[in-house]
């Protein structure tokens, strides 16, 4: 399920998985905020926490510079089990997944956190980062690494199965741009909870925005 990204075990595993040398002083995460999914897929998010990680965040203006071009940010390297992060991804976030010989996933159930929806086709599924790999280049990363780049690209704490029609509504805003239809406290303790681990930068509409949201959470 879903909470598996998001809580502690997921750390553990990104972690576990992360290629040797890539956690320098920039990357390294650091802790996170407990978030439970709940039945009926709303995040439990301690709310006050989130807040207060949220001020800790630096405010800076986006580094528009620093363009984003995906050769630069390796996409789907194994991470566990012989799978690659996309098919980790596909495997522990649904139910009653089948997979052919190595990791390839034949079927499953999944429920989309974005909008809600329940999709039984993996082919259908986009994986999405939570903090887009365009989005985080533009969060003070200039410094990081190819290692780095990779390292979060394929981090499965930062990786979330959604539909492909919520993914690409989203594109790689930032939430004072786009916000989920469902769970948006959820959404938002986990870009926080990201932007955190990963020592990225927020810009000042962007805190607003979070900041807003979550006095209603």
């Amino acid at each position: 399920m879903i909470a598996r990204t998001i809580g502690a075990v997921a750390v553990a595993v990104a972690l576990a998985a992360a290629p040797a040398g890539c956690q320098n002083s920039r990357t390294r995460p650091a802790d996170t905020v407990a978030a439970d999914v709940a039945p009926g897929g709303t995040t439990r998010i301690d709310a006050a926490a989130v807040r207060a990680r949220l001020a800790k965040l630096r405010i800076a203006v986006e580094d528009t510079g620093n363009h984003y071009r995906r050769t630069e940010w390796p996409l789907w390297e194994p991470v566990a089990g012989g799978c690659d992060a996309r098919e980790h991804t596909l495997k522990s976030q649904g139910t009653g997944v089948t997979t052919e010989k190595g990791c390839t996933v034949t079927g499953g159930r999944w429920v989309s956190p974005y909008d809600g929806i329940t999709v039984t086709d993996a082919k259908t599924l986009d994986v999405d980062h939570v903090v887009p790999l365009a989005e985080a280049a533009r969060s003070g990363t200039r410094g990081w690494s190819r290692a780095d780049r990779q390292r979060y690209a394929n981090d499965p704490a930062v990786l979330i199965a959604v539909t492909a029609t919520s993914n690409r509504s989203k594109g790689d805003s930032d939430p004072a741009k786009w916000l989920p239809a469902k769970d948006k406290c959820g959404y938002l303790a986990r870009w926080v909870d990201t932007k955190t681990r990963y020592r990225m930068t927020v810009d000042q509409a962007e805190h607003t925005a979070i900041a807003a949201v979550l006095r209603r959470c």
